[in-house]
């Protein structure tokens, strides 16, 4: 695509030194954690919201399509401009407007990073929840924009969860805001959170008011291993069943504790192993720990270590900071999805998963979010090797229809991006699709925002 002579000169003029055409700068905006890259037309690096708002209003009187960026770590390919036009970096929106701890919130532009938000906040004995392995260079618009999860999620929430109202501009180039600083609200439609996980195809998020939590006093782990996934499975309900609510549980399928073993981690054997973290105050922390641990006991359990200092707790995590790592060691060709099931249907998902595997003769890795139902399935293969690459590919499609049989949907926290756009006509009947289609027009009338990314072709 070429822009139109008289929109490229409109925007150097509203941008100045954001304004960008050259190849480095189109480059830097490309691609994403996905490995998709297509080069933008130009990049616009705006400062304010006035100037988003301008910038959308002349992109819709040319229908020139818009790619909102973050920091470029999501993983379906949302952020890559594959049908050309403009890529805006919120890079330079990047200003923490205010921390109101009397009101538990943050005010934040878009561009801020999750890691400098946090370190920002630590003065005031306060914590954002969402915690996605990316959280040290992920931006906040970025977080907002999938929906980010992460390990804390199964007690604090998404970000969904953790957003309290926003200010953005819709594809008609208007500037909405919806909820504000307070937690409770029941006036009209919740715009907030309808646009966070929209994958900027309905708005440009261009200010956060976003839900503090109180950073907990102590933190203690357990590390639970079991006979077999229906074991730790059972453990999860357990877990999730009685009254404290896990910091963290997070869940190792057998192929991953092997690999581990593999690479030198000090894990035994195993069909399961279960990490699960409890924080509070300090008086409270043993009395939750132990009905956490009196919670994981029960048929199947092989062994659990309990770790309440900040070195052994380290020490439990290693395995599962170590995982990602190790997969590069089985084959440099990994396809990442993480889907989401019922707690109580992991085991059934992990048993799926497991026959695919043996099915096309390929190393499938699971491990996630247990308390969610949330989990990674990583399918591992050469990709100068056209067979396995195939076998890879047709086990894909497969994996996402196990999850949706089970109950479950395409995404817990990545999103559906490109990757998994082709497969939303399985998880949603057309009538619900046609629903999201009418919400997209009423908010992008020209379809210029992000377009081709979400929801599937008609």
């Amino acid at each position: 695509m070429t822009l139109p002579a008289a929109l490229a000169a409109e925007l150097a003029a509203l941008l100045g030194d954001g304004w960008r055409t050259d190849d480095a700068a189109r480059e830097a905006q490309a691609g994403d954690d996905s490995r998709r890259h297509a080069l933008p037309d130009a990049v616009a690096l705006p400062r304010t919201r006035e100037q988003v708002v301008a910038l959308v209003r002349a992109c819709r009187a040319h229908r020139i399509p818009i790619v909102a960026r973050g920091a470029g770590t999501g993983t379906t390919g949302a952020a890559v401009p594959t049908l050309g036009g403009i890529a805006v970096s919120f890079a330079r929106m990047n200003r923490i407007l205010d921390v109101r701890a009397a009101d538990r919130c943050a005010v934040v532009e878009p561009g801020v990073l999750n890691g400098e938000l946090q370190t920002a906040l630590q003065p005031h004995g306060l914590f954002w929840p969402p915690d996605p392995s990316s959280a040290e260079l992920c931006s906040i618009g970025g977080n907002l924009a999938t929906n980010a999860g992460g390990p804390r999620a199964v007690k604090y929430g998404a970000t969904r969860d953790n957003v309290l109202g926003l200010v953005a501009v819709t594809g008609a180039g208007e500037l909405i805001r919806c909820g504000g600083a307070y937690t409770k609200c029941s006036s009209g439609f919740d715009l907030t959170r309808l646009i966070v996980g929209s994958e900027g195809t309905l708005a440009l998020i261009v200010e956060a008011t976003l839900k503090l939590a109180p950073r907990p006093q102590a933190q203690a782990g357990l590390r639970a291993f079991y006979r077999d996934a229906a074991s730790a499975a059972a453990a999860v309900s357990r877990l999730m069943a009685q009254p404290v609510v896990p910091a963290m549980l997070e869940f190792m399928d057998r192929r991953s504790l092997e690999l581990l073993r593999r690479n030198g981690s000090d894990v035994p054997e195993a069909g399961a192993m279960l990490l699960v973290e409890a924080d509070g105050g300090f008086d409270a922390l043993p009395d939750i720990l132990a009905a956490l641990g009196a919670a994981a006991d029960g048929d199947g359990l092989l062994d659990m270590d309990v770790a309440q200092d900040g070195m052994a707790r380290d020490r439990l995590w290693a395995a599962r900071r170590a995982l990602s790592p190790a997969l590069r060691s089985i084959a440099p060709g990994k396809i990442n999805e993480d889907v989401v099931v019922p707690v109580s249907r992991i085991p059934d998902l992990v048993a799926g998963v497991e026959a695919l595997a043996d099915e096309h003769a390929l190393t499938i890795v699971s491990f996630g979010h247990a308390g969610n139902g949330n989990l990674h399935v990583n399918i591992l293969y050469h990709p100068d090797d056209a067979d396995e690459t195939a076998r890879a590919r047709m086990a894909l499609p497969r994996i996402f229809d196990l999850a949706l049989a089970l109950g479950g949907a395409l995404s817990g926290e990545h999103g559906i991006g490109l990757s998994k756009r082709g497969f939303m006509a399985r998880a949603f009947d057309p009538a619900t699709l046609e629903a999201m289609r009418a919400v997209k027009r009423a908010l992008d009338p020209d379809g210029i925002l992000n377009p081709g990314k979400l929801l599937p072709d008609v």
